[in-house]
């Protein structure tokens, strides 16, 4: 069972390198592309992060399909996870606050203080992990990328001279 797991998850991993090969641009374009949606999939802006990370590709002209894609980072699986990470690291940065809800005696400016001592957190965490994640996933990405033809290349040479000796 879990070996069937394991081969089901490299078989994906192994498609999705594919697919991330065949997409159009430099190495530098694509991997700028993934880069700029997960740093946007960082962020707790559901429904916009992948107009978002669309847009931040754009700017940094990497490619807009895998800009898309990277913002799959956030799902319903690894929202909860992530954003309590990144409201960890918003505290480590701005300290903790003062968050304590007596709903007995909440009033609108409690509730704003407390909304924005809450987001402001949220939102710095979520700039520096998305920051991070996009910078590895960059250079991990275009590391793979720029391999790729090298690879391409060696077999096509392992080809033909395999070819010559039949």
């Amino acid at each position: 069972m879990i070996q069937q797991t394991l081969q089901g998850l490299s078989r994906r991993l192994r498609r999705w390198l594919a697919w991330l090969w065949r997409q159009e641009g430099t190495p530098g374009q694509r991997a700028r592309g993934l880069a700029a949606g997960v740093f946007s999939g960082c962020f707790p802006f559901f429904g916009m992060q992948t107009l978002l990370g669309i847009a931040l590709a754009s700017v940094v002209r990497g490619n807009h399909l895998l800009a898309a894609a990277g913002t799959w980072i956030s799902n319903p699986i690894t929202y909860l996870p992530l954003y309590w990470f990144n409201y960890q690291v918003g505290c480590c940065l701005l300290g903790k606050g003062q968050i304590e809800f007596d709903l007995s005696q909440l009033n609108g400016q409690d509730l704003w203080t407390h909304g924005w001592t809450f987001s402001s957190r949220l939102l710095i965490g979520s700039t520096l992990v998305g920051g991070i994640a996009a910078a590895l996933t960059s250079g991990i990405t275009y590391g793979l990328l720029k391999k790729q033809p090298k690879a391409k290349q060696r077999n096509l040479l392992y080809r033909r001279s395999n070819q010559r000796r039949h």
